[in-house]
């Protein structure tokens, strides 16, 4: 445990001495391990480490977990420990230079902030702050429905004061870009000093994009905050989650009931149709008609193991286990993967066909979808719908009309992913993990099949905003280094709640509640992370080399 807080708190420092380079003009974080590793200092520390390793597994009596393996693979973690630190060490050293330099020859700085950066900001940290609390964790589900609920409010207030014209009678849209923490481009004098400074996002240069909206368009901006905001509270009603309330009957249980197994069925229905609705229009033709097969292949899996009525079905009838239409289902999700995936290496291949990266990330997206409905349980499809379309509302009439840039859009997507974790019923606790999903198309007990299943239909939510965060970067041919940018950002902002967190559980381990509220939020922040990495290499994989003048927005 300690050689893992170590390591995870050398990465998250690592993480925060980049920030300026990787949200700078290039976007491109370094990673300063190849003159480290040359250095003196890392051999010192790998030797400290190495002698203290020896002595206490040498002496009599004493004991570590490094003790019981086998000398290559400690010989690996020292190593990487030694080279994490020596790294941290001259990240810290450049940017203490770079600090110097800057003072000496300071640029023209614009340091206000927006309400919106404030919010995300306050929110963030409120949320790392409030993990040292076993109340907060057992309802950490509260936490994220209030800050998403506070987000959608600060939403509404900014379309609304960038639709309606000021006293001076201009639009407001460029004043919240005033106060956005931002630098103007460094000049040749600043150049020569070797740091990247955070530019200036030139939002107000072209016309507005409200400009060219119509009437019913305009009001959809101003009511798209309000629509998200009453899906989220829907979907609150449907899972009660935590500890105080989980034992209130919801909209889940009287869905579940076998009274109600009539209501249940058209919801399922309706569900899977509306999926469809907001899924097909970007996808390939095949991937169209594998999508319609999959879900209709969905509905008949849960009609065979009892879980929904067909329309034809009177009464009871010999339930199953449903093995072959969850296979049949598995075909089209295999099948639309591979898809989106031969369209991405096409694109990597010709560089300049955008299409086929864009229809490719779509598709892969597409088939993840398919995945989470095949694994959802029919009451919760309603959560993967809400998602979609709100997904679907944010992009057409908040994101691109406002033109909010790649931080804030990274932040919001990684919000909503941890709302739409809680959505779906899960909480912090070991209870809440829906194990039959490891179990849909499988004869018997699979581990890495059941194993993956399982982790996938936990943090369905937050893979599918993250999913859907590289599919938005990636639609604009002018996106630029957005995405390396959204990588860095993921990475930073997923890592510090486990970052802090570990030192708490550490300094908390005497506590009456270690084993009971703080352990089991361990192994969930553990899973997170490893999942949190998993996305922020398909972010890598995805990112072209190639560059944009306009590296710094989300989407013109």
């Amino acid at each position: 445990m300690v050689v893992g807080t170590v390591v995870v708190l050398e990465v998250f420092t690592l993480l925060l001495l980049s920030a300026p380079q990787a949200l700078g003009r290039a976007a491109q974080l370094e990673v300063p391990l190849s003159s480290p590793v040359l250095s003196l200092l890392f051999y010192l520390v790998l030797l400290l480490l190495w002698a203290v390793h020896v002595g206490v597994c040498t002496s009599a009596g004493g004991s570590c977990y490094f003790c019981s393996l086998s000398w290559p693979t400690v010989g690996v973690v020292l190593v990487l420990v030694s080279a994490l630190l020596c790294a941290v060490t001259s990240a810290l050293t450049r940017t203490c230079v770079d600090g110097k330099l800057r003072r000496r020859n300071p640029a023209r700085t614009n340091s206000r902030w927006s309400e919106l950066d404030l919010l995300i900001l306050v929110g963030t940290v409120g949320h790392v702050l409030s993990l040292g609390a076993s109340s907060f964790i057992e309802e950490e589900h509260q936490t994220w429905y209030f800050l998403v609920s506070t987000l959608c409010l600060a939403l509404c207030h900014e379309s609304y004061r960038n639709c309606f014209p000021g006293e001076n009678g201009e639009s407001q849209r460029c004043s919240h870009m005033e106060g956005r923490f931002a630098r103007t481009a460094p000049t040749a004098k600043d150049k020569s000093i070797g740091c990247d400074v955070l530019e200036l996002c030139q939002v107000c240069q072209g016309p507005s994009s409200l400009h060219t909206l119509r009437g019913c368009e305009k009001a959809m901006v101003l009511a798209s905050p309000w629509l998200i905001f009453g899906c989220c509270r829907l979907l609150r009603s449907l899972n009660h989650t935590g500890v105080q309330w989980a034992h209130r009957p919801d909209l889940g249980h009287w869905l579940t009931s076998s009274d109600h197994k009539a209501e249940l069925s058209v919801l399922a229905a309706l569900s899977l149709v509306m999926v469809f609705a907001l899924v097909q229009s970007r996808c390939s033709p095949m991937s169209r008609v594998a999508m319609a097969l999959g879900l209709l292949g969905i509905y008949c899996y849960r009609a065979s193991i009892g879980h929904v009525l067909l329309p034809w079905q009177r009464g009871s009838t010999a339930i199953s286990r449903g093995i072959i239409e969850a296979r049949f289902v598995y075909v089209f999700v295999l099948g639309i993967l591979f898809t989106g995936t031969k369209d991405l290496l096409k694109s990597q291949v010709l560089a300049a066909d955008v299409t086929a990266k864009t229809v490719g990330l779509w598709d892969v997206y597409s088939g993840l979808v398919l995945l989470a409905a095949l694994l959802f349980r029919p009451h919760n499809l309603p959560v993967l719908v809400c998602s979609l379309l709100i997904q679907t509302v944010m992009t057409k009439y908040i994101w691109k009309p406002l033109r909010h840039d790649t931080t804030e859009v990274t932040i919001m997507h990684y919000w909503f992913g941890q709302a739409f974790f809680y959505f779906q019923g899960n909480s912090n606790s070991i209870t809440t993990v829906d194990i039959t999903a490891g179990f849909v198309g499988l004869d018997t007990y699979v581990e890495i099949p059941a194993m993956f299943l399982t982790a996938f239909a936990t943090y369905a939510g937050p893979v599918l905003w993250a999913s859907h965060l590289v599919n938005f970067l990636s639609s604009e041919p002018s996106s630029g280094s957005a995405l390396r940018r959204a990588c860095f950002c993921y990475a930073l902002v997923c890592s510090a709640p486990v970052s802090v967190y570990i030192v708490l559980v550490t300094s908390l381990r005497y506590h009456l509640f270690i084993w009971s509220v703080f352990s089991p939020k361990l192994l969930y922040e553990g899973m997170h992370l490893l999942v949190t990495a998993a996305l922020c290499v398909s972010f890598a994989a995805v990112d072209q080399t190639h560059t944009s003048p306009d590296p710094g927005r989300a989407a013109s």
